[in-house]
């Protein structure tokens, strides 16, 4: 419980009506989940505008209201706060309300199309080895020091956010370590939120069906690093084409790392097997438990996160060895008689060549390279025949399948697909919508010392069809498939 007024410092005031020395004893954007003596700020978003629903709220128990606009008639009961943006006092609101635990964390945000939950979740890890109580907020899950909480979103919403942060203080976490989706950018998820370091890993195509264009989704990732302050560290990625676009007139102290060119952080990859990579770093040899040169980079940056936040390297470097890989991201299994599965999140054109071109650099060049690969309905559209041609060229043969379709037709999101299948590769190529069928048949394909990957959901314990999701696991389909096959 917090006076109003002093959850309105910083906001953007513009007028208010009534007084503000009232308690207030919970935050909500929603007018589904008030509670008595709550502030209500009214949004305007994409699907409605909460502003419409304040007469609502009151009724309900609100006893203050956030909006850009006054209603027609104001209730002499109510105090009422007009802002010039609502969604991004939002930000300033939760975090006064929740006495900005952001200011009171190490907190490191990450950002890119790809290598973010992969990077978060190493720094978390490796920091609990360091000895220091951590929080961790990631695509898969969000955790607190041992207690793992599940995560809806890339990045909670600037209530949910500022809810977990306090948690993490009064739980003793020193550091955390956050996901910063472009869409949590443009969107004020992290207005008002503190940040002591932020890490750029790559960007390629992605989300264009919200952001439109790539240079929009640039801007989104860029803005991140233009909200640092100047006592934070902005670490970015000089292999990546728009890697120091990010640190352009940025006020933090500018960091780069790098596999190919000069930068603060060297790495070079020694030897890459399916056993991991050996590594040098800053002139010290490393062994790593994960694979692929996209790990190297990954790797690298946390490193570099770590010495930036003064930990010593050799500590750093030594218990960075023992780490294992982060669920659904190039994780692999291998039967008795030599087939290998690979489970991977990859959704991205970027990403799927990454994960082929590794399975390339390994392989000896004798076994057949089977995908399975889908994309996600209500998504960028523009991938799909891009997607599906980085398979064929990369594969020895192809399974085009559904991943989440979503509210889409799944067979509708093949067709688009196999667009970008020329006549050489078609023959290579088939369709099944059924993931688990699809599957099923690569396994069936399958001869000893062969690889399959199965792209696309990773960590997901879900397929999402026509709006509801039913259990499903690609690492466990593939492991119950390969049993079935294994000669």
């Amino acid at each position: 419980m917090k006076l109003l007024k002093d959850i309105l410092y910083k906001a953007g005031i513009v007028e208010v009506v009534g007084s503000t020395n009232l308690a207030i004893t919970s935050l909500t954007f929603d007018s589904r989940n008030i509670e008595k003596d709550s502030l209500f700020i009214a949004i305007k978003g994409t699907q409605s505008d909460g502003h419409v629903y304040i007469n609502d709220v009151i009724s309900k128990g609100t006893i203050a209201v956030l909006c850009e606009e006054f209603p027609a008639e104001l209730n002499e009961k109510i105090t009422y706060v007009k802002v010039l943006d609502s969604s991004a006092a939002l930000g300033i609101v939760a975090s006064n309300f929740y006495d900005n635990p952001s200011e009171k964390l190490k907190l490191i945000g990450v950002t890119g199309t790809n290598g973010k939950t992969t990077t978060v979740t190493l720094l978390f890890n490796l920091f609990k080895k360091l000895g220091y109580k951590v929080g961790l907020l990631s695509t898969v899950k969000n955790q607190i020091n041992n207690d793992v909480l599940l995560s809806t979103h890339t990045t909670p919403d600037a209530i949910q956010l500022n809810a977990l942060l306090r948690q993490m203080l009064e739980k003793g976490c020193t550091h955390c370590f956050m996901e910063v989706s472009s869409h949590a950018v443009v969107q004020n998820r992290i207005n008002g939120i503190h940040f002591i370091g932020g890490v750029f890993t790559n960007i390629t195509h992605d989300h264009l069906d919200y952001h439109k264009t790539f240079d929009a989704y640039i801007k989104a990732k860029k803005r991140f690093f233009d909200l640092l302050g100047r006592n934070a560290f902005a670490l970015t990625n000089k292999d990546d084409a728009n890697g120091e676009v990010m640190l352009q007139n940025a006020k933090a102290t500018k960091k780069t790392y790098s596999l190919r060119s000069m930068a603060d952080f060297k790495c070079k990859v020694i030897e890459n097997q399916f056993s991991g990579l050996l590594l040098n770093i800053d002139n010290q040899e490393v062994w790593s438990k994960l694979i692929g040169s996209f790990n190297a980079y990954n790797l690298l940056a946390v490193y570099a996160t770590a010495v930036l936040l003064k930990e010593d390297k050799t500590n750093v470097l030594t218990t960075l060895s023992s780490l294992s890989s982060v669920e659904g991201r190039f994780q692999y299994i291998r039967t008795d008689n030599g087939i290998i599965g690979i489970v991977d999140y990859a959704h991205t054109p970027d990403a799927l060549q990454n994960v082929l071109k590794t399975i390339s650099d390994i392989r000896s060049g004798n076994e057949q390279v089977i995908s399975v690969v889908g994309c996600g309905g209500d998504r960028d559209a523009s991938k799909r025949p891009i997607m599906a041609k980085i398979a064929c060229d990369l594969s020895n043969k192809v399974i085009l399948t559904s991943d989440n379709p979503r509210s889409e037709d799944p067979d509708a999101i093949i067709k688009q697909m196999q667009q970008g299948v020329d006549a050489v590769n078609n023959k290579k190529t088939i369709s099944i919508t059924e993931r688990s069928e699809a599957i099923k048949t690569a396994c069936s394909y399958a001869k000893p010392g062969d690889i399959i990957l199965i792209a696309g959901k990773g960590h997901e314990k879900y397929q999402e069809i026509r709006g509801v999701k039913h259990d499903f696991d690609d690492m466990l389909v593939l492991q119950d498939n390969l049993k079935l096959f294994e000669k």
